[in-house]
């Protein structure tokens, strides 16, 4: 066994030269250090390995594999950076090895996390009381308010889902965008209410959902609004629709994986008005927040509602007078990303979580504003941190993302709208610069001419 002093100082060596060198690196990995990860594959060894020559092969072999996901030029999906005192407050929670299930499992982990809540929702506009649960990603976070969701519609009508099951329950009924994301599908299956039985109601051409075809909603309805369209990053227009809705019963959920982080600025305003209104929402932190991933957000209006769908007994389980956080989770056994979270929050206050999403727009509209000036038609509204690029038909597109990706200056990826296939750019990190956009534009200019794409 190594001496553990050695061994922590070696990993730290390792990490820092990895922080320090990622911003000037390629952003996807070479061939030769993609070819270098031969060095993890053999059978699982007889005996046990020194420790330091675990990290060596971490460092030597692992670091140079990696995505540079948290430097500037990263514009895939839609994957926010790591703020330096997120990533080092996870250092220390790693060595602390928390489980936040419990208070009495962690004191400290539960008051972080009652903490973050107060903040987030004070932060988000979001009316006061609301609960929120801190899971994986938007995913689990939508599928936890969801369930709530369900539950609670279903409970209205007379039927325990807990105790009951699905066999034999009254219809309830999801009306969603066309455009509405993957995730929320994901989550619909999983939870028995399937994409067969959905109201699926067209969408603008910026990726909103057509308030004017909405159908006549009651309360057995579950409506799913979007605050970031995955493609334009457009917002539902909550104004029009959230009153309406609550005047009719039904239950209204917004997936705000990446957009509802604009409620934190009073520029997005118009983007966010009535978005308090909802019943639920659900958000990635590591996504405009830039908190180290994994740290989605549940939040729900109806405290009861959540905790009732994801509570758990046993005669072991000691709940307190203090905050539990397994009641706004699926996990009993999870790792303490409130800490993180709270340091995020902590170290950039109010007007800082304000002053970062304005960037990351203002980065974003730098970004579609020197595309156009070299020719490439930007197909979206940029009204938050989404730039579409169109560059032609899918062959076309798909030998200039190849090209861009090769070149080692950033890294953006593909989708489609409306059939049109486009180039998806998405800012979302603090680290991101005017010089990185400046380069990343350039590398698209070489990737057209590389790949014969059509010319201004």
């Amino acid at each position: 066994m190594s001496d553990d002093t050695a061994l922590f100082e070696r990993a730290k060596e390792y990490a820092l030269e990895y922080m320090h060198g990622v911003d000037a690196r390629d952003v996807y990995p070479s061939d030769e250090a993609i070819r270098g990860l031969a060095a993890f594959v053999e059978d699982l060894p007889e005996d046990g390995t020194d420790e330091l020559e675990i990290l060596r092969l971490l460092g030597e072999h692992g670091s140079p594999a990696t995505v540079a996901q948290t430097g500037g030029r990263y514009f895939g999906f839609v994957v926010g950076g790591a703020l330096p005192v997120t990533v080092a407050a996870r250092w220390l929670a790693d060595v602390w090895d928390q489980n936040a299930g419990l208070y009495v499992m962690s004191p400290v982990a539960a008051t972080l996390e009652d903490v973050c809540e107060k903040w987030l929702v004070d932060l988000l506009r979001l009316p006061g009381g609301t609960a929120a649960g801190l899971v994986t990603g938007s995913s689990m976070a939508t599928l936890c308010a969801l369930a709530a969701a369900r539950n609670h519609l279903l409970a209205a009508h007379g039927w325990d889902v807990a105790r009951d099951g699905l066999f034999g329950a009254p219809p309830i009924r999801v009306v969603l965008s066309e455009e509405a994301h993957s995730t929320v599908f994901k989550a619909l299956a999983l939870l028995g209410l399937g994409g067969a039985r959905v109201e699926r109601v067209p969408s603008d051409d910026q990726g909103r959902i057509d308030p004017s075809q909405i159908p006549t909603l009651d309360d057995a309805t579950l409506l799913i609004l979007q605050a970031g369209n995955v493609n334009t990053g457009a917002f539902d227009q909550f104004d029009r629709i959230c009153e309406r809705a609550k005047a009719d019963g039904a239950w209204v959920h917004i997936d705000g994986a990446f957009g509802l982080g604009a409620a934190a600025s009073d520029r997005f305003g118009e983007l966010t008005a009535s978005a308090s209104l909802a019943d639920s929402w659900s958000m990635d932190a590591h996504k405009t927040l830039n908190v180290p991933y994994d740290c989605g957000v549940v939040l729900c209006r109806n405290r009861a509602a959540l905790a009732d769908a994801l509570h758990m007994e046993g005669s072991y389980i000691a709940y307190s007078e203090n905050r539990d956080s397994m009641l706004y989770t699926p996990e009993m056994s999870r790792r303490a990303r409130g800490v993180e979270l709270w340091a995020a929050l902590k170290s950039l206050g109010r007007a800082g979580v304000g002053a970062l999403v304005e960037r990351l727009h203002d980065n974003a509209r730098y970004f579609a504003d020197e595309l156009s000036a070299r020719g490439f038609e930007i197909t979206n509204d940029v009204c938050f941190n989404q730039v579409n690029v169109y560059v032609g038909d899918e062959a076309a597109t798909q030998r200039i993302v190849a090209a861009i990706q090769r070149s080692g200056a950033c890294w953006c990826g593909t989708s489609a709208r409306k059939g049109k296939p486009i180039i998806r750019v998405s800012v979302c990190s603090y680290k991101t610069t005017h010089d990185d956009i400046d380069q990343s534009v350039e590398a698209f200019v070489r990737a057209r001419a590389e790949a014969g794409g059509p010319r201004p």
